[in-house]
């Protein structure tokens, strides 16, 4: 069945400080912990419309803030983007961020308790898992005794060996980016290869300097060959990795830039986990659609990323470089996997909806939301504050002005904090605007989460039939249908900013499919127009600006 997944950085989720500086440390600008996700919290998100909760940020990662009583030093600022760090520079991948916990010398238990909350709560657990690279101060203290740490064992004379955890340039010292460079020197010797695939020892301003890769035996500089037989060492512990967070109830992992990391690894390493775990979910962040059916039918991953499909489709009808047509070419590009795609229209890499740089109006994303979450049997995935129209407005530190929410800093996310009112989450704080943006996202995920049709029914593409329709604007407007044997759903969105009145058009077979015909009656399940309660197919519908209609027809 779909999913429904709600991303949040742990680190600013449950912030209550408002009076934060730019660039500012943890005790200047407070941080977000485990226990500020209380079970009214959880319940919120669940009531919301979501199945699953992706903990983003908990692994302990490279960061500018110390703990002497752990003896934990803060890294060399060289090396760690923000005050608050990267949390895909992992810097210990056995434990949790001590900025998360109230009492730091118990942070796993925090968050153990954080997984007990949410399982009880009927939510299931996602974390991320890095495998592609680790922060450049990687040295992980509490790893179990019977496991070796990452690159421990390594011969870094060699600039490659199957059995290295990493890649070495012999005979040159790490320079870090001159933007970043302070008056103590970091130093690396010999250089370890960056994280983004950069064989140079002198990385840019622009490559993940603060990271190294890691070696899976796949030797880059000599054709790719590959180095499989005996399996790598780097297999056998970033295995034992995830089955160390499976052994703690986790329900899932989101793989980061699953595709940098060969196929045959993740064939490999979810198998194992899957005989132990069987229901544990892998979601694989991969951008190229040639690699699509391989990470799922080879490597084993159970939803990919539907990035550089849908997402950007989207985006390109509501910035107005694409039509609403080209939704056609998506779901065909990608007909026999579409239960495997993950769908989102933000995420921690993506700009803010609401930012100056996207749409700059939240409401602007309501018809991709319905295609998002009701086209398909894909699954969906929703970044927090979106849902209140969070815009990223002001640039906090490390991250800049660049409509994205940072992940680097101690900073706040305004609009989430309106929803958040102290630790009541109850919306106290939020606009009447935002109040309805909101509950517009509650009952269309709702419907999408528990409505069988959507969940499971059939999918009928109307656009096709309408392209040389003078009374339907398919630059700006989508309709398709969702049946099952009881009941058929119309679905017309329209992304346009002014209203748009279409008349449309069904083919014969649709009705044979379905059991409709133009004359049924049907039953409006969300308007955003104020159309009476009956309506039919052979009418003309007025949908108001990025307005959006769902009708349900019952089938006798």
């Amino acid at each position: 069945m779909k999913i429904h997944i709600y991303q949040l950085l742990v680190r600013l989720f449950g912030n209550k400080n408002r009076n934060v500086r730019f660039d500012g440390n943890i005790l200047e600008n407070g941080c977000g912990k485990f226990n500020d996700l209380t079970a009214k919290a959880l319940e919120e998100i669940k009531s919301l419309g979501f199945t699953h909760v992706w903990f983003t940020g908990i692994l302990e990662h490279a960061s500018q803030t110390e703990y002497p009583d752990l003896n934990i030093k803060a890294d060399h600022p060289s090396i760690v983007k923000g005050k608050a760090g990267s949390p895909y520079a992992v810097r210990d991948y056995y434990n949790v961020c001590p900025d998360l916990a109230v009492n730091p010398v118990n942070r796993m238990q925090e968050f153990e308790q954080l997984i007990e909350r949410t399982h009880k709560l009927g939510l299931k657990v996602i974390i991320d898992f890095v495998p592609n690279h680790v922060a450049r101060s990687y040295k992980s203290t509490s790893k179990p005794n019977h496991v070796s740490d990452l690159g421990q064992n390594d011969n870094s004379n060699l600039a490659f060996s199957p059995q290295n955890n990493f890649y070495y340039l012999p005979g040159e010292s790490f320079k870090v980016p001159s933007e970043q460079s302070v008056e103590e020197l970091y130093h690396e010797f010999p250089a370890k290869v960056t994280g983004n695939d950069c064989f140079s020892a002198s990385p840019s301003q622009n490559d993940w300097y603060e990271t190294v890769k890691l070696n899976y035996g796949v030797d880059y500089l000599n054709g790719c060959a590959k180095h499989f037989d005996p399996i790598p060492d780097t297999w056998i512990k970033m295995t034992d990795i995830l089955l160390y967070w499976a052994g703690k109830s986790v329900d899932g992992f989101r793989c980061d830039m699953a595709e940098m990391v060969p196929v045959e690894f993740w064939k490999y390493a979810i198998k194992r986990v899957k005989e132990k775990h069987p229901d544990i979910l892998f979601i694989a962040e991969v951008y190229d659609p040639n690699q699509y059916r391989s990470y799922i039918f080879d490597g084993g991953f159970d939803l990919l990323y539907d990035k550089v499909g849908l997402y950007d489709t989207l985006r390109g009808i509501i910035e107005g470089h694409k039509w609403a047509n080209d939704i056609t070419n998506c779901w065909q590009s990608i007909g026999d996997i579409k239960d495997k795609m993950l769908c989102f229209l933000e995420n921690h890499d993506e700009q803010r909806i609401a930012s100056q740089f996207f749409a700059s109006d939240p409401w602007r994303a309501i018809p991709a939301l319905v295609v998002s979450c009701c086209m398909e049997k894909s699954s969906y995935m929703q970044y927090f504050g979106q849902e209140v129209g969070e815009d990223a407005a002001i640039a906090q530190g490390f991250s800049g002005d660049d409509g994205r929410t940072s992940i680097f800093d101690y900073c706040t996310v305004e609009s989430h904090q309106n929803w958040m009112n102290d630790g009541v989450f109850d919306g106290g704080l939020l606009s009447e605007n935002q109040k309805k943006l909101r509950l517009t996202y509650k009952t269309i995920l709702n419907l999408a989460l528990n409505n069988e049709t959507i969940q499971k029914g059939y999918y009928y593409d109307l656009q096709w039939f309408n392209y040389d329709n003078e009374n339907y604007n398919s630059r700006f407007v989508y309709s398709f249908l969702r049946y099952s044997k009881d009941e058929v759903l119309l679905f017309i969105v329209n992304f346009d900013n002014s209203t748009q009145t279409i008349k449309i058009r069904i083919p014969d077979d649709a009705f044979e499919l379905t059991g409709c015909s133009y004359d049924s009656a049907g039953k409006i399940l969300y308007s955003t127009s104020g159309f009476s309660s009956i309506v039919s197919f052979d009418q003309y519908f007025v949908i108001e600006a990025n307005g959006i209609l769902i009708v349900e027809f019952k089938i006798c």
